[in-house]
Formats: structure tokens, C-alpha cells, sequence
């Protein structure tokens, strides 16, 4: 129980962090957010947990897979908060993104890759 305690306090800390930091500076805040740390963070986890190499492996082969349809969004979203209110656009964006999943999984489908 105390491992569970640990991974909440630790996640929680790095997401507080990071926002605190993209309120003074938009760029570090970006550049800190950009970075791959909650795949990090469930790596180590698992990690620590015992889990199996493959199962480890495998999260990090699929996070590559899932990464790749929500860029979009990041191109997507400031141009819709400058048409539309923040939850509309967040809403938006949301939306094109599932969008984009979706049609990303049927195209990787035809090439053997499964994410779903």
C-alpha cells in the first residue's frame, strides 16, 4: 500500500510542478510537459512492480503508437482558442483527436498492428 502512496505522491508532484512552471515561463513549461515523463514514470513503475520485460517493452511500443494521433491537437488547439472559449476549444480538439485515434488504428490495422 505504501508502493501505491509513493506513485500518487511522486505523479502528482510532477504534474503540479510542470504547471507551476508553464505559469512563469510558457516555453519550460512546454519543453517539461513535451517530455515523455509520465511514460518514464509508468516504465519505472512497472518496473518496480516485478512486471515481466515484455509486458514493460510492450507499453513502450504501444505509447509510441498512441503519441503519433494526438499531435494534431497541439496544432489544432490554439487556433481553435482564438475562434472559440476554452472549453470549446479543448472540446474541439478532444473530439479531432479521438477522431484521429480511430483512424489511425484502422490504417495500422491493415499493416499487422492492433491497438485495439
Amino acid at each position: 500500500m505504501s508502493m501505491l502512496i509513493i506513485k500518487y505522491a511522486v505523479s502528482a508532484a510532477i504534474i503540479v510542478a510542470v504547471s507551476e512552471i508553464a505559469r512563469h515561463s510558457d516555453r519550460l513549461g512546454a519543453l517539461i510537459a513535451s517530455l515523455p515523463l509520465v511514460t518514464i514514470m509508468v516504465l519505472i513503475w512497472l518496473h518496480l512492480d516485478g512486471q515481466p520485460t515484455a509486458k514493460i517493452a510492450n507499453h513502450a511500443w504501444y505509447t509510441f503508437w498512441y503519441v503519433l494521433p494526438t499531435l494534431p491537437m497541439f496544432v489544432l488547439f490554439p487556433w481553435l482558442l482564438s475562434k472559440f472559449e476554452f472549453w470549446s476549444a479543448l472540446t474541439i480538439s478532444a473530439a479531432v483527436t479521438l477522431a484521429c485515434f480511430a483512424t489511425f488504428a484502422l490504417v495500422l490495422r491493415r499493416f499487422g498492428i492492433m491497438l485495439w
